[in-house]
């Protein structure tokens, strides 16, 4: 597929004008009062909904820069609380923010991403769970601290697919990234994630042929607002499907029927 196609808009550098100070506020400003306030022992704490105080300012955060880049979140379903294998489909770098606006959660992403600037060190505090591709043994390591925190309560999000995509389809998924969910008799709960109306900006948002994370980052600041679907679908209890492989298979089949669901 050909990039998607950069046709003049005049409205483009209106945009940059308007979100780049809130970009640049809710970087070097908000974004040090949430790590002073996250750095404090609230893990302890827990809000009426239950959920940790540190947690629900790192989703306001994330929140908060979906909105800098002109995205209208829509939540659809219920995330499910306690330990819980979240899988997606991965359009691009903005589906770790958009997710973690709505449930906190800790990411397997490539390695690559925690040099990343402002995202990369977001997914370290984040708790990401970084992956080297190709490498066995760091996948090893990734399914151990899976399972772990599966194991003490915590949950866990992934990108079955293994690395994004033109946008126009969802890729197969890799069976082995939810074997710590076997093991481990955590639920998997499949997110379809949608960028525009029905999912019809999903190849605008997508990174382009050669399109580094910068190029896809300015491009992104300055598209036209759209709105950003993150619709939570019916989990996969233990037990309920057999084996990792089919596990892989349910999980993808859920997410490409929401993706074509109006």
């Amino acid at each position: 597929m050909n990039a998607p196609a950069t046709r003049r808009d005049r409205w483009r550098p209106l945009r940059y004008a308007l979100r780049l100070p809130w970009l640049l506020l809710h970087v070097f400003v908000f974004l040090p009062l949430v790590l002073l306030a996250t750095s404090l022992p609230l893990h302890r704490l827990r809000l009426s909904s239950g959920e940790r105080p540190d947690h629900r300012l790192i989703r306001w955060w994330q929140g908060g820069l979906m909105r800098v880049f002109g995205f209208r979140m829509r939540r659809r379903g219920t995330p499910l609380p306690g330990a819980t294998v979240f899988v997606a489909n991965h359009v691009s770098w903005i589906d770790i923010v958009a997710l973690h606006s709505q449930r906190m959660m800790g990411f397997v992403a490539k390695r690559e991403i925690q040099g990343w600037p402002v995202v990369g060190w977001l997914a370290s505090r984040g708790e990401t769970i970084y992956h080297q591709r190709g490498d066995q043994a760091s996948l090893g390591g990734v399914l151990h601290e899976m399972l772990a925190r599966l194991r003490a309560g915590r949950s866990v999000g992934v990108f079955p697919e293994g690395r994004t995509r033109d946008g126009r389809e969802v890729g197969p998924f890799h069976a082995r990234i939810f074997l710590a969910a076997v093991e481990a008799g955590a639920p998997v709960q499949p997110v379809a994630l949608r960028y525009g109306p029905n999912g019809n900006a999903q190849a605008e948002v997508a990174f382009g042929p050669n399109e580094s994370f910068f190029a896809n980052f300015l491009r992104i600041l300055g598209d036209p607002a759209r709105e950003a679907e993150v619709r939570f679908l019916e989990p996969i209890a233990p037990g309920a499907v057999d084996g990792r492989r089919r596990i892989a298979e349910e999980a993808r089949e859920r997410i490409v029927a929401a993706m074509h669901d109006p």
